[in-house]
């Protein structure tokens, strides 16, 4: 591939310097003996280190990255084509393990055609023995970042490089599960064009982002100032005044303006940290809910939000971004951190698609995670809470709700139209239905009410629900046992 997207391709050694703190680089690899090959092939991995400058097609070992430790595995395009023949599985091996037994974060960096052709089907199975390694790591609830360098293919795509917290790729990168060289002369045509690009892996959920390698060491600094590190103190003021009387139908009407705060506004205003994630990584994705790694008041959680904003007749909230919840759900049980879920949302897809797509069983499945964490967990429903969609993230150990945030089984109009066989009914329902944040509390369902000012804007609703979260979650990391994670 050439064009401005593919300005250069990085060695190990140039990775080294670019993302390791000066002077912190230390070698986990051991010499490899060759010796048990074939004279050919011996002199073939001759020629490949001397054009490569390194002795196998990883570099592994420990560094600093910003301040923090992490260990690293990293491809070497430049000998066969960055490919894994037994040698270099069992040293990826070996620092995966090592780095789980040291607990370090684990940083993969590949540029690789996948298996050694050379050494067939011992090469291939090492594939899995290195998934099994990474899968222990992360166990241990361990970070495991990947970055997908171009080209990368085939069994390392199908394996290790699939298996990230969090995966980003360079602009432009070739990634994918067979080359298309091979599929070509496999098939008799070339493969379509632009399907094994990170842009497109991106816009379908398969990968987090799209990152220059020049702005890795930002990302791995913005990841594990979440994953790592200590929660600071609290700076939010929590407030301490009651919010001005309203009817529950103008709260209603209220939560459905524009201009009021979202998900979004949470994370800008109430977080000084976040890193978005993207999809399912199962080839979907929703933008009707996010998946961010965050630090509300200075606390590090996931948190898992339904963007009211995005959510429109013609993209409402369907299961793909319910199972897009899941993998936040999923990641905050994984890695020992808290989970923040927010509701805010008008209900759930109704339609052909979305039956097919199991929207009622992604509902149940969302809410028999959530039900089942063993992490801290605080929902918070922000604005509307409709219907099945925003019971989906609601059940947490303790649910925060805004002064005027509502929930309820249908729309009030929809309410309306079973018991009335109309519309015009929709306040009066909404106020016999309990569904104002005053009657949730009275009922037990909601803990603790955010107050509203009357002139609140985002930011200021925003860092007034930032700081309960953060209060909610400190109460109850208070309460965990001490050899617990998170």
């Amino acid at each position: 591939m050439t064009g401005p997207e593919r300005a250069r391709r990085w060695s190990a050694a140039e990775l080294v310097d670019l993302v390791l703190d000066e002077g912190t680089f230390e070698s986990w690899d051991e010499p490899i003996d060759i010796g048990a090959h074939s004279e050919a092939y011996q002199a073939e991995l001759r020629a490949a280190a001397a054009k490569a400058g390194t002795d196998e097609s990883v570099v592994t070992g420990y560094g600093v990255v910003r301040g923090r430790p992490v260990a690293f595995v990293i491809n070497e395009f430049r000998f066969l084509g960055g490919t894994i023949g037994r040698a270099a599985a069992g040293r990826i091996v070996a620092a995966v393990r090592r780095a789980t037994a040291e607990g370090l974060p684990l940083l993969a960096t590949t540029a690789s055609g996948g298996t050694r052709m050379q050494e067939g089907t011992p090469a291939f199975w090492e594939m899995a023995e290195i998934s099994r390694a990474v899968m222990a790591h992360r166990a241990a609830g361990l970070p495991y970042l990947v970055h997908l360098r171009h080209p990368t293919t085939g069994g390392v795509f199908a394996s290790w490089g699939s298996l990230g917290h969090v995966t980003v790729a360079e602009p432009g990168a070739l990634v994918g599960f067979l080359g298309p060289k091979v599929y070509e002369a496999l098939n008799g045509e070339p493969f379509p064009d632009g399907v094994q690009r990170a842009e497109n892996l991106r816009d379908h959920g398969v990968i987090d982002a799209v990152v220059s390698t020049e702005q890795l060491p930002g990302l791995i600094d913005l990841a594990l100032s979440v994953l790592v590190d200590a929660p600071s103190d609290p700076s939010l003021p929590l407030r301490d005044v009651a919010p001005p009387p309203r009817g529950t139908w103008e709260s209603v009407e209220l939560t459905r303006e524009d201009t009021r705060a979202g998900v979004r506004d949470l994370t800008r205003y109430g977080s000084s940290t976040t890193l978005a994630l993207n999809g399912t990584e199962h080839g979907e994705r929703d933008s009707s809910v996010i998946v961010a790694l965050t630090r509300l008041d200075g606390q590090p959680c996931v948190l898992v939000g339904q963007d009211r904003l995005r959510q429109t007749p013609e993209t409402p909230l369907g299961p793909a971004a319910l199972r897009q919840a899941q993998r936040g759900m999923a990641l905050a049980e994984e890695l020992g951190l808290p989970l923040v879920t927010v509701v805010d949302t008008p209900g759930a897809e109704l339609s052909k698609a979305a039956e097919e797509g199991a929207v009622a069983g992604e509902i149940a499945r969302c809410i028999a995670t959530l039900t089942t964490l063993t992490v801290p967990t605080v929902s918070v429903i922000l604005g509307q809470g409709c219907g099945g969609g925003a019971l989906a993230l609601l059940p947490a150990k303790h649910v925060v709700a805004t002064s005027n945030a509502w929930l309820s089984p249908l729309p009030p109009e929809g309410a309306s139209v079973i018991v009335h066989g109309d519309v015009a009914h929709a306040p009066q329902m909404a106020e016999a239905q309990g569904v104002a944040a005053p009657a949730l509390h009275a009922a037990g369902i909601v803990d603790t009410i955010v107050p509203e000012l009357l002139d609140d804007g985002p930011e200021e609703l925003a860092v007034a629900v930032a700081a309960v979260v953060r209060r909610a979650l400190a109460d109850q990391l208070a309460d965990r046992p001490v050899d617990q994670p998170g």
